[in-house]
C-alpha cells in the first residue's frame, strides 16, 4: 500500500482543517449584514480586512446577497471596495440577473455603473429580462 503523498508508510495524513467556530460565526454575521443591508457595518469589516468577494457555501458573495435583497447602498459600498460585479454563484447567477429577477432598479443601476455585464451568467440579466418580458430593461441592456 502506498502512503498518502506527504506521509510515510504507516503514518496517517493530517485531517482536513475544519473552520473554527469563531470564523463560522463571523462569516454568518457578515452574510447576515449583506442580506439586511447594513452597509456601514459591512464596509467596516471589509475595510478591516474581510475579503470583499467572500462567498458562502453556495458561491453567493456579499455583493450577490446585498443585490438580491435590494440593498443598493450596500451594493455601492461593496463595489467601491472592489467587489466583482459579475462574479457568479455556484448556479451561474450574477448579482445583476438577481436584481433583474427581483425588480431592484436602484441595485441594477449601481451594478451597471460599476461595469456589470448584462450578458454574464446563466441565465444572464438579458435572459432574465426576456423571461419576465421587461422590454425597457432589454433596451437598457442593448438587447432589443
Amino acid at each position: 500500500m502506498n502512503p498518502t503523498p506527504g506521509t510515510t508508510q504507516g503514518e496517517q495524513p493530517e485531517p482536513a482543517e475544519t473552520p473554527d467556530a469563531e470564523v463560522v460565526e463571523l462569516a454568518t454575521r457578515l452574510f447576515g449584514l449583506a442580506r439586511s443591508g447594513d452597509a456601514d457595518a459591512l464596509a467596516a469589516y471589509v475595510d478591516a480586512g474581510v475579503p470583499v468577494n467572500l462567498a458562502n457555501d453556495k458561491g453567493d458573495t456579499l455583493l450577490m446577497l446585498a443585490a438580491y435583497h435590494g440593498h443598493a447602498g450596500t451594493v455601492r459600498a461593496l463595489l467601491e471596495r472592489g467587489a466583482e460585479p459579475d462574479r457568479p454563484n455556484d448556479r451561474h447567477q450574477t448579482p445583476l440577473a438577481g436584481a433583474v429577477f427581483k425588480g431592484e432598479d436602484e441595485v441594477m443601476e449601481a451594478l451597471l455603473a460599476a461595469g456589470a455585464d448584462p450578458r454574464a451568467g446563466s441565465p444572464s440579466a438579458v435572459d432574465t429580462a426576456r423571461i419576465f418580458e421587461k422590454p425597457a430593461l432589454l433596451a437598457r441592456f442593448g438587447a432589443v
